[in-house]
């Protein structure tokens, strides 16, 4: 299922916007939750996806759910692929392997 038109929101979206409400340095912050800035800068710029390591860590410091975090990463990775050509060209490939439903006769 395709959802034309979605585009998912990256949890380095919703963290960075926090930090920005916040004042927090993504430098400050990748300290105080003991991560390498390279590391946080590239979940923050959504070229990283969030482990749930981190979301824990972030959940800590900033308050929010871990789960909705890890959440808003598995949506945005699943639209990602269900948009991506090569693998809707796969996936059109594919033969389903469900049985076939047999009509049965009642006696």
């Amino acid at each position: 299922m395709t959802n034309k038109g979605f585009t998912p929101t990256h949890p380095g979206e919703v963290i960075k916007d926090e930090l920005i409400a916040r004042g927090i340095s993504q430098k400050d912050f990748a300290l105080r939750i003991g991560v390498p800035y390279t590391m946080l800068n590239d979940i923050l710029n959504e070229r990283r996806p969030l482990s749930a390591s981190v979301a824990l860590f972030i959940e800590s410091a900033l308050g929010i759910s871990a789960d909705l975090l890890m959440g808003l990463q598995q949506d945005y990775a699943m639209q990602k692929a269900r948009n991506d050509e090569m693998i809707k060209r796969k996936l059109r490939k594919i033969q389903s392997c469900s049985p076939s439903i047999a009509t049965t006769a009642v006696a």
